[in-house]
């Protein structure tokens, strides 16, 4: 694959920002779209998943409840992400009139949602700039799950980042991706069984007054 040179302010505008934030969240497309200043907390470098965004009826968009209660939760942000929010942050309220944050982060110029399939289609306009695979938005999910397995991050850690219903849901999803960590758990084990067995066989020595060679006792 033959990357093309990048030009950073080429792509310096807010879907960049956008990609940031779903690849370092592993947010869904209908939740970032959907995310509000209000629900964005840059001090304590957190947000708040309140409401999905679903373009239904030949494309009428609407605001709606995340799939699941697990799905309505709070996200950490990396410095990554926070440093994209401030972007689009330091952006609005420069363009704003009163220079306040109000309504939905990720916007067209009259505030209104960006609709999926534009955003969809910027994605893989981008991607194919760059010599990339043609890719979904919600494949930026799955690189954000399988970047963390691939970083050792713990199953159930991944689960609660995604905000799965259950465990095993994940588990179906990613699976997959965790043999070679299933293969360190159970050398690890052997090991430390190894171990354990050798400190119990290892003889201890008892030196007799009369005798200047030691003489084992069995443990």
């Amino acid at each position: 694959m033959n990357l093309r040179p990048l030009d950073p302010q080429h792509y310096a505008d807010q879907l960049t920002d956008l990609f940031e934030v779903m690849l370092g969240t592993g947010m869904r497309r209908g939740e970032a779209l959907a995310l509000h200043w209000t629900d964005v907390h840059l001090m304590d470098r957190t947000l708040f998943v309140r409401w999905t965004l679903a373009a239904i009826d030949n494309g009428r968009l609407t605001l709606g409840r995340p799939k699941t209660p697990a799905s309505r939760a709070w996200i950490s942000l990396s410095p990554r992400v926070t440093a994209a929010l401030h972007r689009q942050a330091a952006l609005q309220m420069n363009a704003h009139p009163d220079h306040r944050l109000e309504g939905l982060v990720f916007a067209r110029p009259s505030g209104a949602p960006l609709r999926p399939q534009w955003v969809l289609d910027q994605l893989r306009k981008r991607t194919a700039e760059l010599d990339l695979p043609r890719i979904g938005l919600h494949d930026l999910r799955h690189t954000a799950a399988s970047i963390m397995i691939a970083e050792g991050i713990p199953l159930a850690i991944v689960s609660k980042t995604l905000r799965h219903a259950t465990l095993a849901t994940t588990i179906n999803l990613y699976g997959h991706l965790f043999k070679d960590s299933a293969d360190q758990a159970v050398h690890a084990l052997a090991q430390a069984l190894d171990r354990a067995q050798a400190s119990r066989i290892q003889p201890h020595f008892s030196k007799d007054d009369d005798d200047e060679n030691p003489m084992p006792v069995a443990a």
